[in-house]
């Protein structure tokens, strides 16, 4: 390929990562509908926006900002025609405890190296590698996930102080031994008022925006009774300058590790979101790499405004689709709804009580647990079972990357194991009538797989192999070889050979023939006619072997 062809080709996968008119192809005839459902998107967005910038330690005003700035954003460059980003719980689990540690001037640097690496993995085309997450980590991360949410707002909802401990289940026991009346009983009678309001807004109507109704009436209620509760607080009326933050060494190596963690979650939520709306309405396929790319540069816009870093919300992507929204404008007029509420609303925000975000944010956390899903990941197989419980565990009581890490890689054990089981080599029947001397010759089938968790056991017993002079090995049925499997090929093959028994292969198939040339099976034979394609051939080939070898 020519230059001029390799930067044609750059050109056009460049293309393919921006937007174009194709992403408002139909727009025309479903622009109604994408506003109704962006207003619908929008009502629901503000008080999780604003919950979720509290809980994250960022302040109510950095939630609001992300969900304008990087929710306009990855609609416009993100990969996804409904997918709608903003502060997800997710993100405020790996947020808060970053922010504890590196201190709230640390967020801008957070979000824009997070950005920068999400950004990275869309150029590099990695999108695609979440489908190598298995389902049992997915829906263990989101129970431990959800667990963690609720517990991070018992202090908001006991009206206690927050806990030392970076750890959810600790910083909860800890704030409980903070409680003062009447405080407490104010505060949980307004999470229990949210919460009542948000379990029986369902049964009014489907699209009933019951945690924005249940947010004013806790706000009326307080400010009626003049309640002793913490409100928000004071909000700017509109969006803070951008400020760019500075990134010198020591700043770098400090957050480089955290900022890791948000690129990664951030990449995960954001394509198992888009993936989810895409088998949710018939509104045409997701580009992997291109929403990571739009998720890089949401959380980088979000930070130099005083956000946090953005994912794909899966619960708000979920009431856009079914309110209607079929394109990129419902997600677009989603935050543009929420500039305007900041324009000319922030004064009355400001006096929403935290005990009724924390209501909100309880409800939602245990809205993420799905019964059935658990019963049924339980109930499938022993391993997946195993890898739901360990991922959740390690998600509460750890951290949510090394979660994932850790539920993939005892995924991959148990996958490993099983496919080991269903490999095997087994000693046949010499085909055809028996001839004398054919005690002297052994034919093994390998099936299979033979790589590097069975390869040694499976191959055993044609080493132990006594009074043989020829040894065939059929490699026709095995489906999968790699390059341990096939070393340890040519070193039984050299082992064999060395005791005098000659041996012959048979039916090494052609996709696997490269690493067999490579590693050295072919090589170890005695003689290149010794490798034969069919069974009859290696067959007689021995036979007459071993005649030779009885006649001398």
């Amino acid at each position: 390929m020519t230059a001029s062809s390799h930067a044609r080709a750059a050109g056009l996968a460049l293309r393919q990562l921006l937007p174009s008119a194709n992403d408002y192809r139909g727009a025309s005839r479903t622009w109604r509908g994408d506003l109704l459902a962006g207003v619908t998107v929008g009502i629901v967005a503000l008080p999780l926006a604003l919950a979720f910038g509290v809980s994250s330690g960022a302040g109510a005003e950095s939630g609001l900002v992300t969900a304008i700035i990087a929710g306009i954003v990855a609609a416009i460059f993100g990969g996804s025609h409904v997918q709608v980003s903003g502060p997800t719980g997710a993100m405020v689990v790996v947020l808060a405890p970053i922010i504890a540690v590196h201190g709230l001037g640390a967020l801008a640097a957070v979000c824009l190296l997070a950005g920068l690496i999400v950004l990275l993995a869309g150029m590099l085309r990695l999108g695609r590698t979440i489908s190598y997450i298995p389902w049992p980590v997915i829906e263990g991360f989101t129970l431990g996930i959800a667990v963690i949410i609720f517990l991070q707002q018992v202090p908001t909802a006991t009206g206690t102080e927050v806990g030392e401990s970076t750890n959810a289940v600790l910083a909860a026991l800890q704030s409980l031994q903070t409680i003062t009346w009447p405080k407490l009983g104010w505060s949980l009678m307004l999470v229990a008022l949210v919460v009542i309001v948000m379990l029986v807004s369902p049964r009014i109507h489907p699209r009933f925006p019951g945690s924005l109704v249940a947010i004013v009436i806790a706000a009326v209620a307080t400010w009626a009774f003049d309640l002793p509760v913490d409100a928000i607080g004071e909000l700017p009326a509109g969006l803070p300058a951008p400020t760019i933050p500075i990134l010198d060494a020591q700043v770098l190596l400090a957050l480089a590790g955290p900022a890791v963690a948000v690129a990664a979650l951030a990449a995960i939520e954001s394509l198992l979101s888009a993936r989810v709306a895409a088998s949710m309405a018939d509104t045409g396929p997701y580009d992997a790499d291109r929403e990571l790319v739009g998720q890089g540069l949401a959380s980088i816009a979000a930070g130099l405004f005083g956000g946090m870093p953005a994912t794909g919300a899966i619960a708000r992507t979920a009431v856009n689709v079914r309110a209607g929204g079929r394109s990129r404008i419902a997600a677009i007029s989603h935050g543009v709804l929420l500039f305007v509420i900041v324009l000319v609303g922030a004064s009355v925000v400001a006096r929403i009580p935290l005990a009724a975000l924390a209501g909100v944010l309880m409800v939602t956390a245990c809205r993420m647990i799905s019964i059935a899903t658990v019963r049924t990941v339980v109930g499938s197989t022993r391993a997946d079972a195993i890898v739901f419980v360990i991922t959740a565990i390690v998600t509460i009581s750890i951290d949510l990357i090394y979660a994932v890490l850790i539920g993939i890689a005892v995924a991959a054990f148990f996958a490993l194991r099983q496919l080991a089981r269903a490999s095997g080599v087994h000693r046949e029947e010499l085909p055809g009538a028996a001839v004398p001397g054919d005690e002297r010759i052994a034919v093994f089938r390998l099936e299979g797989a033979l790589f590097f968790g069975v390869a040694e056991r499976m191959l055993e017993r044609i080493s132990e192999l006594r009074d043989v002079e020829v040894v065939v090995i059929r490699m026709s049925q095995l489906q999968i070889l790699d390059a341990t499997g096939a070393q340890v090929i040519t070193d039984l093959i050299t082992s064999l050979e060395r005791r005098g028994i000659t041996v012959l292969v048979k039916g090494v198939q052609a996709r696997h023939l490269a690493l067999a040339t490579k590693v050295g099976v072919l090589a170890s034979l005695r003689h290149q006619n010794h490798l034969f394609d069919d069974l009859g051939a290696a067959v007689a080939h021995a036979r007459s072997h071993v005649q030779r070898s009885a006649a001398s």
